[in-house]
């Protein structure tokens, strides 16, 4: 039996609901050298890992984590260079580990751990993270706040909420240079969820 079709005004389209993601999707999103967002041994470089949780605490095995940040100098135009091909096959080769583009992407693996290396931002205390998960309709939005970072306390984000949400948004510290951030996609009974961002 099919579904009836939804009236609409003449001459418009009606909307088409959203779909869920994956886990297909994981098979083509990730890129060879998406998570050196700088060079092993490159300067200042910092690593940000974690694990990606469900509503039980379950880590999630085929999430993939998308990050977005500037440069340590603040500029935001980016450079090409993360989803390089190869000219004769048309394969996506990944990085060539010269050019700081501000974008990283990986996948988790079947602990739902996830782990990129980086340098931390210039002009603001934070990593913009996306995650795209199996379950989910759409995408979800958050922010890593780096611990040590510079202008925590004028984040107007992090100012507005309250404390245990803020906890969220922030980095725990496990080594030098080591960046703990675990993204719960629900409250899981002991542990907030992790504060998501409308963009719309």
């Amino acid at each position: 039996m099919s579904s009836p079709t939804p009236t609409t005004a003449p001459g418009t389209l009606a909307p088409t609901p959203s779909q869920t993601v994956g886990p297909f999707y994981g098979y083509a999103l990730p890129f060879a050298g998406g998570g050196d967002m700088v060079p092993v041994g490159h300067p200042g470089a910092v690593v940000l890992h974690g694990h990606v949780l469900d509503g039980a605490g379950a880590p999630v095995p085929d999430a993939v984590v998308e990050l977005w940040q500037p440069a340590p100098d603040g500029s935001r135009q980016g450079a090409p260079g993360s989803l390089r091909r190869d000219p004769v096959t048309g394969a996506v080769i990944g990085r060539h580990g010269l050019t700081f583009t501000g974008f990283g992407r990986v996948p988790t693996d079947a602990d739902g751990h996830y782990a990129v290396r980086t340098v931390p931002p210039g002009g603001v205390p934070y990593v913009a993270i996306t995650v795209f998960a199996r379950g989910l309709t759409h995408h979800l939005h958050t922010r890593a706040y780096l611990h040590d970072a510079a202008g925590l306390a004028e984040d107007r984000l992090l100012s507005d909420l309250p404390e245990q949400r803020r906890a969220t948004l922030l980095t725990t510290p496990e080594d030098t240079g080591v960046h703990r951030f675990d993204i719960r996609l629900q409250y899981d009974g002991a542990h907030e969820e992790t504060v998501f961002l409308d963009f719309g």
